[in-house]
């Protein structure tokens, strides 16, 4: 049987890789570590079909490593013991060159299988390369995060992917004998998503779609109707995974329930993880609605919590309560402004001094050096408030946070107003 179009044609070396250039371009960090000789263990984080896989396999190849692989879905801790003592009987102690393991989906690991590597990480018996299509800030555990390099591959462009077409038709050993003319990409593109796997299946599902004989003429017409009724309408592991969650988490946030409630039918019927989706509204309670009704995050949370203990087919209840809950609560994104505000400050102005009036005065020393003199107790005054300034002397008087138009948040503007209005213009 021949190998899919996609296997055919993945790369063997950096010159024959397509895209993600701020990585293997010529300044790009993983050229120039293959060019030092010194390789250190990574996390490839992406969309499907990004070339995690083929990158971490050029980067054993080009440095001449031995190359061990592992997928999550299927691995344990003992064969992880296994692969590590290998490694180290191939030589990962006494030398540089020391193995690389390879981790296909990551996140898929357990915390107890995710600690099974930090010896081998740590003391450098292996160098890691882990693959993800999830925020390893979530999915790995910081233990193993802080000993690996984060690099983000990203979707191809339209001008990679046209690239790649070509390539297919002017070197795959089986194109090159159909008589094909690539007229139109436009559909291909599209559907593909930016999924470089997935564009070369769809491409050669077309092409096998002829007689051996046949010519052979790609057009948009052509590929809508031959592909677009067959392709798969959600896929966990990634073919509409991220549109699809976007298309959810977008519904909420516009306040349509029934626009949520249809994105997150197809997430469940698609078998996506329940974590995943809770995962996302924990994150809109705060981001989307904050302070306009706290209490979407406390919904959020709880619905976090149950799924993770119930699962399918009950947890889709659940998902469905948060999710128009969610909908229909009012909306403010003033405090995930606020924190951006902020950073971005602190980015500005670096480590600026906590004013003394506000230190913490522990010691005899810290006392005597004025730590915490002149703080005024906001509960000796009338209302639980008094003036005072909490912020460092470069930067007083700066609002950050700005309530939302609404009902909750109006309340909140007119309690500022009360005590602030001599400082902050709310």
């Amino acid at each position: 049987m021949n190998k899919p179009l996609a296997e055919r044609l993945r790369p063997q070396s950096l010159d024959d890789y397509l895209s993600q250039s701020h990585l293997v371009g010529k300044t790009g960090v993983l050229t120039q570590q293959l060019n030092q000789g010194v390789i250190a263990s990574m996390i490839f984080w992406g969309p499907p079909g990004t070339g995690k896989t083929t990158l971490a396999n050029i980067v054993a190849n080009e440095s001449k490593r031995p190359f061990y692989t592992l997928s999550a879905i299927n691995s344990g801790v003992k064969d992880i013991r296994e692969v590590i003592d290998k490694a180290k009987q191939s030589g990962g102690l006494f030398t540089t060159k020391n193995p690389i393991l390879f981790i296909d989906e990551i996140h898929r690991f357990s915390k107890s299988q995710q600690d099974s590597l930090l010896q081998a990480v740590e003391k450098g018996w292996v160098t890691l390369i882990g693959a993800t299509t999830e925020n390893p800030s979530f999915e790995v555990i910081p233990a193993l995060l802080s000993r690996c390099q984060v690099y983000v591959l990203k979707s191809f462009s339209k001008a990679d992917l046209e690239a790649l077409l070509n390539r297919a038709l002017k070197e795959d050993v089986i194109l090159k004998e159909r008589n094909i003319t690539l007229q139109e990409t436009e559909a291909l593109i599209r559907l593909s998503g930016g999924d470089a796997r997935k564009l070369l299946n769809l491409f050669e599902l077309i092409v096998t779609s002829f007689d051996q004989n046949e010519n052979i003429i790609i057009t948009n017409e052509l590929v809508s109707q031959r592909v677009q009724n067959n392709i798969v309408r959600y896929d966990k592991s990634g073919e509409q995974h991220y549109d699809i969650v976007s298309a959810f988490i977008k519904s909420i946030r516009g306040s349509d329930p029934n626009a949520a409630v249809y994105w997150l039918a197809r997430m469940i019927e698609g078998g996506e993880d329940v974590k995943f989706i809770a995962r996302r509204l924990l994150i809109l309670a705060s981001e989307d609605i904050g302070n306009a009704n706290p209490t979407a995050l406390v919904i959020a949370n709880n619905a976090f919590q149950a799924v993770s203990v119930i699962g399918y087919p009950e947890s889709r209840i659940i998902l469905s309560q948060c999710a128009t809950y969610l909908a229909t609560s009012p909306k403010s994104n003033a405090a995930y402004e606020a924190i951006g505000k902020a950073q971005q400050l602190v980015k500005d102005t670096g480590n600026l001094s906590v004013p003394l009036s506000v230190r913490n005065a522990p010691t005899k020393l810290m006392k005597e050096l004025g730590h915490g003199d002149n703080y005024q107790y906001a509960h000796d005054y009338n209302n639980n408030f008094v003036a005072h300034e909490f912020l460092p002397d470069d930067i007083k008087n700066t609002k950050l946070y700005s309530p939302g138009n609404n009902a909750r948040e109006n309340a909140q503007r007119e309690f500022l107003k009360l005590r602030w209005k001599d400082k902050y213009d709310y």
